[in-house]
């Protein structure tokens, strides 16, 4: 989405010229209670209606210079300080934190394991390990939550604080340690490693170790990473291949040579093949030790690496050998191989050849190369070209034909450079006469000349005073088509151009004395001739043309075709450059690089040229190193972009802010969170800023990350950075902030910039955001407020707003504020009546108002308006919704007349209000005028009028439209094909609805829940439980989700014929194929199973449904909780009497009573007790049999003065005990009293007997249960 730039001059242009809005307010005052918005759905066409054209005026000066002077800094930290709290509701809060809390938070992941401890007050090290391996063994089978891990983290935490003598087990060490690492939670890993430690536990997973040093490298935390590698070495744990290899290659990134060495040296003596050993990581560290000139440290390493098995590529060797090259140690470069039993490849021995040559002589390189060739090594073309370019070079012509005899030899042919070098030799010793062979011979041999070739040429034939050759040569040049010739232009001049010289420097004239005084050389016709030119820097240029071509200038070459923009024999260059065992120039690469990012293309060919030339790329100055960080932006790049950005932090490199960002957007895109993390604090530091354009990208990941307080700080810095943009900065941030959910910061940031001075007139600009947001999250009181804000403050509700506003009102009853608002908006912009008259025809037609809609539509008459086909639409939808037959006939017909169009909406409102009036032929007739005006539709249109037929039933006129289908050619689609399905099951026709059903299967079309539904639904109705277990089976193999419905209607069928074992394997398969849909719902299944006695069936379903994320109801805890209790099994019944009451479910009172009855049976009389306390709290009363069946109880215990405390509580409530109750409790108390002072006892009877209602003189009031 492109961002469209507006001025704070235009929109002060615009508010300026609005029409007064007093009378928009007055309209509104007598509209009282007009307090509600709605979601506004605008976009930029909005603004640019909003903001208008541009004009120039005072009150512009004025707000320029207030914008100006405004101050952004420091309100990043006061919106953050005001409104933290909104996002963080979304983070989790464990500070203080019950464990029956932080249970129920996970309770829905595993509930088998959670239910059994949400009673107990601690837990026991035995506790939660049982706990932890319960969600482990869930985990196996779901996707890991990091919430649910956190959880798990804080029980874990939660437990060991429960005491200072807590010791969690080992096992509950490594699986929690797991747990945390599979969601890159390793700072809290390093912690439980530190517990661990202090209790003298030894870690034993190595899979945990190896993980965390991943999740460290990939964050590019090396002295992190490399902690845990040395604990984890020290408890003699070994890491995985893959942990291995990314340490490593982290640790070359950031160029730690020794610990790089000693971790590859590590992983060659584990017992890991050397075969999944990659050699480029040995390469990278060989090519790290020689960049920093420690070439006998490299071969050293090489050395061990051999020792363990390790086979050294090619590419390893050639390293080594160019530090030797470098060094000019060619001794050791020959011991070296001697050493390897190897021989160099022809790229290592040509660069070997050249190295020497250029540094010595062909002497020494001839020699040297006999030494290769006894290690093996065959010499190549190129080869012999360096020995034959160099002897030219050092003027030893004969030892050159003596190495192009070799070359002969061997069957191979010189190349060009070969060819030049020996015109060029032949032309300096005064043999030009046999040029012109070599020249010839180069052709046949196939060697197409190159412009140095000719230039060799032109260079020796001048030099030698043959300017016939010369012609002859420009002529040549002419038919391989390097230059052009014009008509009258003279070769010769051409010849010195292309030699260097300008246009009047040389000139060949004739020598007209008698006695050829000036002669210096003739033609072919003996002319004598003489040049007029400076003689010594014509014979030194030439001379050097001729020198140079001996040896070929492939930095210059590529260097030119760089200019040219011809990247592709630049790269021809490259390969011939390493082929002659040469490196570009920093300044060649330099240039190769720049033209790479300019023309934006083989981004593969960049990372090449970085891996082949590091040391190169190391040297390259900040200006290219921040256009590749800019012109890598593909993925599959990021990673090179990375080792690029770090070189520039190591260097100290400035970096650009156009490289802050591509870093940045490339890594969100990547989605390498902990990435970002890592480059935005560097970023930021270094006072980054991206430009406009694309702060909206930016600010969109942020906020759907919910980095809110890094959004806030990038708008400060926006603020600052570009202070005549802060209009549309703003708009970005509001824009993205109300689309993502953060529309109450967004609110607290208007306030923020309000308070400070800022926007004046342009809070309306700001103010359409928040309504939309608010709207959007449904906060629909914020919205209000705002909207009576922009009343409050006279602002302007732009015109699409009002669209959208006018049919909201209508939906909310608020005809005559819409109608109100509909009379403003056409006083103050009368050109737009039309559509303000159709949005408030959509509100009233929607709401079923037929009679405001015929009003309104008269009004558009009699305003002279002509009604198009959307009124017309509206008010036939709105009349048949009423069953008005008569006027949709009345509109229907006018549509006709009118030739306006019948949209399939409003066809399908027309044919079901005339099905259900029974005007079928009448249904018949609109179809086939829908099928003359749609024939692209033709289908939808059958498919309409038959489903509207099955509504009322009509059969036979369903099965006619079938035939006329047909009849006509056209093939039922999958729409039809459902709606049979469905309707014939409605009426009973079982054998159609399945036809219909296998014939939609064998045409490959899916059926829809709702078909599958409705046909099991039948079968099972029908006793066809057979039927239905069969469509089930071809659901299965098809993979197609069985839904709440279909498996309750099949086990219920199932288990009315008493088949509990083929019921219970049915719903396993359901599990087992992963055929259950999330919005399960097993509710009287569980019912049913508990009443077969099969707990642990119904179970199960409980708590599959819970994973799913569905509550059971209560009933069904109540079912579940009466078979426990029925069971004798009052513990497992505790246990889901605590989990409904935690899911906020209210058991019923004879759950209640039977939980007291069961509780008092086992003598728990003080637990009975606190479930009156419960019940209180939720504003239950427990019942009478509640408090005698406790009194009784603890009577039975003698535990009197308790029995009373509860038998006051009872009557407090209301109740009066029966006399048998009343009077056992008083003897027991008598007896009890002769133990005790007489004084004492007499009053405490005494007080029981006035508060029981037994006190002379006073009746009893109390109710009797």
């Amino acid at each position: 989405m492109s961002l469209r730039i507006t001025t704070i001059s235009s929109c002060n242009r615009v508010l300026r010229s609005l029409p007064s809005v007093n009378h928009i307010t007055r309209h509104l005052q007598v509209c009282s209670g007009f307090s509600s918005f709605l979601f506004i759905h605008t976009n930029y066409r909005f603004f640019n209606c909003f903001l208008g054209e541009v004009s120039s005026g005072d009150k512009i000066n004025k707000i320029h210079k207030d914008i100006s002077s405004f101050n952004s800094r420091g309100i990043a930290k006061s919106v953050i300080s005001r409104c933290s709290h909104l996002w963080n509701k979304k983070r989790e809060k464990f500070a203080h934190t019950s464990l029956q809390d932080l249970l129920s938070k996970i309770s829905n992941i595993s509930p088998k394991t959670t239910r059994k401890f949400l009673r107990v007050s601690e837990l026991k090290p035995q506790d939660v390990l049982q706990i932890l391996q319960g969600f482990e063994f869930d985990f196996r089978k779901n996707a890991i939550e990091a919430s649910a891990i956190t959880c798990l983290w804080e029980i874990f935490k939660w437990a060991k604080n429960q005491s200072k003598n807590f010791r969690h087990l080992p096992q509950s060490f490594e699986i929690m340690a797991s747990m945390l690492v599979r969601v890159e939670l390793f700072r809290e890993v390093e912690s439980l490693f530190s517990t661990m430690q202090a209790q003298g536990i030894s870690p034993v997973d190595n899979k945990v170790f190896s993980d965390i040093i991943e999740g460290y490298a990939a964050t590019y935390e090396i002295e992190m990473g490399i902690s845990v590698y040395d604990r984890m070495r020290d408890h003699g744990l070994v890491p995985s291949l893959s942990c291995y290899r990314i340490l490593i290659q982290l640790l070359v990134r950031k160029h730690e040579t020794q610990l790089a060495i000693r971790v590859y040296m590590d992983m060659l003596e584990q017992v890991f093949k050397l075969s999944d050993v990659e050699s480029v990581h040995f390469e990278n560290i060989i090519k790290l030790l020689c960049k920093d000139g420690r070439v006998q440290d490299a071969r050293k390493f090489l050395k061990k690496a051999m020792a363990l098995g390790l086979i050294p590529a090619d590419s390893v060797l050639s390293e080594i050998s160019t530090g030797y090259c470098e060094k000019k140690d060619f001794d050791d470069i020959l011991s070296f191989y001697i050493e390897c039993k190897r021989a160099p490849d022809v790229l290592i021995g040509n660069k070997i050849m050249f190295s020497l040559c250029s540094n010595f002589s062909t002497k020494r390189a001839d020699l040297f190369l006999r030494d290769l060739e006894q290690l093996g090594y065959v010499p190549d073309v190129r080869t012999f070209a360096i020995l034959i370019c160099w002897s030219c070079h050092e003027g030893k012509l004969k030892n050159a034909f003596v190495y192009v005899a070799k070359l002969l030899s061997r069957k191979l042919k010189p190349d060009i450079y070969s060819y030049n070098a020996l015109i060029g030799g032949v032309f300096n010793v005064g043999m030009w006469g046999h040029a012109q062979d070599i020249y010839e011979e180069a052709i046949d041999n196939g060697r197409a000349p190159t412009l140095s070739t000719f230039k060799v040429l032109l260079a020796g034939y001048c030099k030698a005073r043959q300017f016939d050759k010369v012609k002859e040569i420009v002529d040549d040049m002419v038919k391989h088509s390097f230059i052009q010739l014009a008509l009258l232009e003279d070769p010769l001049s051409k010849a010195f151009l292309l030699l260097g010289f300008s246009p009047f420097a040389v000139k060949v004239k004739r020598d007209n004395d008698v006695g050829f005084s000036k002669t210096e050389f003739f033609d072919g016709v003996g002319n004598g001739l003489y040049l007029e030119t400076d003689m010594d820097e014509y014979e030194k240029k030439l001379t050097s043309i001729l020198r140079n071509s001996m040896i070929p200038d492939f930095n210059s070459l590529l260097v030119e075709e760089c200019d040219r923009g011809n990247l592709k024999s630049a790269y021809m260059m490259i390969n011939d450059m390493s082929f002659w065992g040469q490196e570009p120039s920093l300044t060649a690469f330099s240039v190769l690089i720049r033209a790479h990012c300019s023309s934006r293309s083989n981004f593969k060919g960049i990372s090449s040229l970085f891996d082949k030339y590091q040391k190169l790329a190391s040297q390259l100055d900040g200006k290219i190193l921040n256009l590749l960080v800019q012109a890598l932006n593909k993925k599959e790049f990021m990673h090179k972009r990375r080792i690029i950005f770090d070189e520039m932090l190591k260097r100290n490199v400035p970096i650009e802010n156009e490289s802050y960002t591509a870093l940045v957007i490339g890594l969100f895109k990547e989605k390498s969170y902990r990435g970002f993390h890592y480059y935005w604090e560097i970023a930021r530091k270094d006072d980054w800023v991206p430009k406009l354009e694309y702060f909206h990208v930016i600010l969109d990941y942020l906020c759907r990350q919910e980095m809110i307080e890094k959004a806030l700080e990038l708008f400060e810095s926006l603020l600052v950075s570009y202070n005549h943009l802060k209009f549309e900065i703003c708009n970005v941030l509001f824009e993205h902030l109300c689309v993502t959910g953060f529309t109450g910061i967004a609110h607290v940031c208007v306030e923020e910039l309000n308070r400070l001075g800022y926007f004046f007139d342009y809070m309306a600009y700001a103010y359409v955001h928040l309504i939309r947001g608010f709207f959007k999250e449904k906060k629909f009181p914020e919205a209000n407020s705002i909207f009576h804000l922009m009343v409050a403050k006279s602002m302007t509700i732009p015109y699409e707003v009002s669209l959208l506003l006018i049919p909201w009102l209508c939906s909310t009853g608020r005809f005559e504020k819409a109608i109100a608002l509909k009379e403003i908006v056409l006083r103050s912009q009368p050109s737009d009546s039309f559509s303000i008259y159709t949005a408030l025809m959509n509100g009233v037609c929607k709401q079923r108002k037929v009679l405001e809609a015929s009003h309104l539509f008269f009004e558009i008459l009699s305003k002279g308006l002509i009604p198009d086909s959307e009124i017309y639409e509206k008010l036939i939808q709105a009349h048949s919704r009423v069953n008005n037959l008569r006027r949709v006939n009345e509109l229907f017909g006018v549509v006709i007349r009118r030739k306006l169009n019948v949209s399939i909406p409003s066809y399908r409102y027309i044919t079901r209000l005339m099905c259900v009036e029974g005007r079928f032929l009448q249904a018949l007739s609109v179809k086939d005028f829908m099928l003359k005006e749609n024939s692209s539709s033709k289908v939808i249109i059958y498919n309409i009028l038959i489903f509207s037929l099955f509504q009322t039933g009509n059969i036979l006129l369903v099965n006619t439209l079938l035939k006329e289908l047909e009849q006509h050619g056209l093939i039922l689609d999958e729409i039809t094909y459902n709606f049979l399905i469905i309707g014939y099951c409605r009426w009973q026709d079982m054998t159609s609805s399945r036809q219909c059903l296998n014939t939609l299967i064998t045409k490959d079309l899916t059926p829809t829940n709702r078909s599958l539904r409705e046909l099991i639904s039948c079968m099972c109705d029908h006793g066809m439980i057979h039927e239905a277990l069969d469509l089930s089976r071809i659901m299965e193999l098809k993979g197609w989700v069985h839904g709440s419905s279909v498996q309750n209607r099949i086990v219920e069928g199932l288990l009315s014929q008493n088949k509990l074992q083929e019921a219970e394997e049915f719903l396993d398969r359901m599990v087992e194929k992963g055929l259950v849909p999330d919005s399960i719902t097993y509710d009287n299944l569980i019912k049913r199973f508990c009443s077969y006695g099969r707990l642990k069936r119904a179970v199960d379903l409980l708590d599959l449904m819970l994973k799913r994320g569905n509550i059971p109801n209560a009933a069904t805890y109540d079912f579940i909780i009466h078979s426990f209790c029925k069971c004798k099994k009052l513990h497992q019944a505790m246990d889901f009497f605590t989990e409904m009451m935690v899911k906020k479910l209210k058991p019923s009172i004879k759950t209640w009573d039977l939980i007291v009855r069961n509780l008092c049976e086992e003598g728990r009389t003080e637990d009975a007790e606190k479930l009156f306390i419960y019940m209180t709290g939720m504003a239950l009363t427990p019942t009478r049999e509640m408090y005698c069946l406790v009194i009784d109880r603890l009577c039975s215990d003698n535990k009197f003065e308790k029995a009373s405390e509860v038998l006051q509580a009872m009557q407090r409530n209301g109740y009066t005990p029966d006399f048998e109750t009343h009077w056992s409790l008083i003897s027991n108390l008598s007896n009890f009293s002769d133990k005790e002072s007489s004084n004492r006892s007499s009053g405490f009877l005494s007080r029981l007997l006035s508060e029981s209602g037994f006190a002379q003189g006073k009746e009893s009031k109390s109710k009797i249960g």
